[in-house]
């Protein structure tokens, strides 16, 4: 069996989990199934690890907030007529623990083993900290 892979990727444009999910009620942010997709230039190398079981961990201002499950991978060809990859989400959303991530371009891979856990019971429900107080909390170690 295959093993399974995380991608992780900055929410650009976005200060809280809040408003990831208000942009994906938007139909401009959905796919032809009205599923939640984010197109990106480039498909992943790993997609088979991605596909069994793997999740997108969304970074918000430097910081790992929630993530999605990743339904599937589908081919978008764009008005200029390039190939791009649309990466297919659950409507779910699972807030985690807070987790820095360094500025990068583009998404990364993520490890079950590196990827931070979601939270459970009312602290899934709770609306997110200001950003600048989680990223604070999660440099010191606080989840």
């Amino acid at each position: 069996m295959d093993k399974s892979i995380n991608l992780v990727k900055l929410c650009v444009g976005a200060e809280k989990v809040e408003d990831l999910l208000n942009w994906q009620k938007n139909p401009r942010a959905k796919g032809p199934d009205g599923k939640p997709r984010h197109v990106t230039r480039m498909w992943p190398k790993r997609e088979a690890e991605i596909l069994n079981g793997g999740s997108i961990y969304w970074v918000f201002k430097g910081v790992i907030l929630c993530r999605q499950r990743i339904l599937r991978l589908d081919e978008v060809i764009g008005q200029d007529g390039i190939r791009r990859c649309g990466i297919v989400l659950d409507n779910e959303v699972h807030r985690t623990e807070h987790a820095m991530r360094r500025p990068f371009q583009g998404w990364r891979y993520l490890t079950h083993e590196d990827a931070p856990s979601d939270l459970t019971g009312t602290r899934a429900r709770e609306e997110s900290l200001p950003v600048e107080l989680s990223a604070a909390l999660a440099e010191i170690g606080v989840r």
